[in-house]
């Protein structure tokens, strides 16, 4: 069987290596929160709507198309 020194010593070394291993997972877990609070600070700006002055423009002109069609057709607004 194995003396006791040799299970203590084999006993810590896993627990520094498990100890090694959570700590660089737990840095790289931050790291990667990290990356994505940027990705959205820089997503937040986009996300915003047109002017509303594009709409109505857009709106006018579809209806002066629309009344010119009808013009072009003969049909009498």
């Amino acid at each position: 069987m194995m003396d006791p020194i040799t299970m203590a010593v084999l006993a810590a070394s896993v627990i520094a290596g498990l100890s090694a291993a959570a700590w660089a997972g737990l840095k790289a877990w931050n790291g990667w929160l990290d990356l994505k609070r940027m990705e959205l600070q820089q997503n937040s700006g986009d996300r915003t709507l047109p002017p509303a002055s594009g709409r109505i423009e857009m709106a006018d002109l579809k209806e002066r198309i629309r009344k010119l069609e009808a013009i072009a057709a003969g049909i009498d607004l």
